[in-house]
């Protein structure tokens, strides 16, 4: 179980300063732990300790930096069962999913220990004009400067982990505001960190509401904010953000397109597309939320869909048979069920699914949903998918590319010129071949473009945006 109550970490200790954040068992609804909020004078204080750990940040070198990752890694796993609880609490997480999640914040924080010690520069050749001669240009990473990171409800430890480890590996002092929603799992993460010799200051971690917490988004000593979240949020925070640099992972409806040859494959079809629409009550950004699906196989396909989809056992998420938990709020399960029943009105069909009992919502599935309704145009970022045919490949494509999002899409197809295609003309941040949109490995470049955002995460690719590039040209002889 959790603990009674969790202090915030502000330059690498614990602070017992209040118990003022209820976070309730999402379940249950009832309160499970106390958390205490930091106010401004805490966030400011925070940050200016993280300005002041700058010099020793950069001065910790790369094996150390290592060590600390490293350490993690190891009470990650000594503190495994009590991670995947507190989030499968917090979140309202199935303990399948939660278990799963452990797994991707240990591999995030391995990942960072391998690159940790792998920043490396390049030479530059810059004798490019006989006016050069004699010239050498050298490049190496350094780090940014204190960072600002607002991580979100719905991966609670391994969103947090993919801002959290580049940040150790690049040698960047951070100040973090996990979702006040489901704190505990960073708190944790706090404590873990608390163990290790990185410079004081090196990191804070402090929850606080939104309305209190505009000195991450504004305060200019940050030289970088990550923020992962709604869309509306994120572009809000960018436009406040000032000359800082500003990394946004935003949302999507994401579309999954079934090609006409997959008929013999159907059932490994079905799997996919439920897990990927419904896994964690479809609260995720890469969420199955459009399957398009080619006329050839569309009957047949819906029936096994729906039969799948009848299937899933919706329940108490500490039951190891639960596949769809609870919605983090009742007032997010109204919201969704305002849209589905907007698009039934509109004349769209509930094939499967479509209770709501407060922040339980059934796996549903619609088809018939109108291009214009908010159901299909916006992140419905709940366990509800649309189904819709199609005749023509390129027509599919076209359909997928009208979203103001695009971070991810899956085809599944035994053309290679299909995938290909799919490849060239997809207005997304990636495109998986034979799998859902829902696919993610953690060091894969991860991130979208349009309205779900700007820059990649992975810890490669993160790491490159908390470092910049500095020139060094050298005379050979003067």
């Amino acid at each position: 179980m959790l603990k009674k109550t969790y202090p915030y970490y502000l330059a690498n200790e614990a602070v017992a300063a209040n118990t003022d954040l209820e976070v309730t068992d999402k379940f249950s609804g009832e309160v499970a732990t106390r958390v205490a909020m930091a106010d401004a004078a805490a966030i400011d204080k925070a940050i200016g300790h993280a300005v002041d750990a700058m010099p020793a940040m950069r001065a910790f070198p790369p094996f150390k930096r290592q060590a600390v990752l490293e350490h993690c890694v190891k009470r990650f796993r000594e503190r495994y069962d009590e991670l995947a609880l507190a989030l499968c609490i917090e979140a309202g997480k199935p303990i399948n999913d939660s278990k799963g999640e452990v797994t991707r914040l240990i591999d995030t924080f391995k990942v960072a220990a391998e690159e940790s010690v792998r920043i490396d520069g390049e030479i530059v050749n810059l004798e490019i004009s006989p006016r050069a001669k004699g010239y050498h240009g050298y490049v190496k990473r350094v780090p940014i400067g204190p960072c600002s990171f607002i991580s979100p409800f719905n991966f609670p430890l391994n969103l947090t982990a993919h801002k959290v480890a580049p940040a150790i590996a690049a040698g960047v002092p951070f100040v973090l505001k996990p979702a006040s929603r489901t704190p505990v799992g960073a708190l944790i993460m706090g404590e873990i960190l608390a163990e290790t010799d990185l410079p004081k200051g090196a990191f804070s971690i402090l929850p606080a509401h939104r309305d209190g917490a505009d000195l991450f988004t504004t305060d200019e000593r940050f030289k970088l904010l990550s923020f992962t979240g709604s869309p509306a949020v994120g572009w809000d925070l960018k436009a406040k953000a000032g000359k800082k640099k500003v990394i946004l992972e935003l949302g999507g409806n994401a579309a999954a397109i079934v090609d006409g040859d997959q008929g013999g494959k159907l059932d490994y079809v079905v799997e996919r597309l439920a897990f990927g629409a419904f896994y964690q009550s479809g609260q995720s950004c890469i969420g199955v939320q459009r399957i398009l699906v080619h006329a050839k196989v569309y009957d047949a396909l819906r029936e096994k869909l729906i039969a799948k989809t009848k299937s899933l056992v919706m329940g108490d998420p500490k039951d190891e048979k639960t596949f769809v938990g609870p919605m983090i709020s009742e007032s997010e399960s109204k919201r969704l069920a305002g849209w589905m029943d907007g698009a039934v009105q509109a004349g769209a069909t509930i094939v499967a699914g479509g209770k709501v009992d407060g922040a339980m919502f059934e796996a549903t599935l619609l088809e018939g949903v109108k291009r214009g309704t908010d159901l299909y145009r916006k992140e419905a970022f709940g366990p509800v998918a649309i189904l819709e045919r199609f005749d023509d490949f390129e027509a599919a494509l076209a359909t997928v590319n009208d979203s103001d999002f695009g971070l991810q899409a899956g085809v599944f197809t035994d053309s290679l010129a299909h995938a290909h295609r799919a490849w060239d003309a997809l207005e997304v941040g990636g495109v998986v071949i034979n799998d859902v949109p829902s696919f993610r490995v953690d060091n894969m470049p991860y991130g979208g473009v349009k309205d779900s955002g700007l820059g990649r995460e992975g810890v490669r690719y993160a790491i490159e945006d908390m470092t910049e590039m500095r020139l060094m040209v050298m005379r050979e002889t003067w």
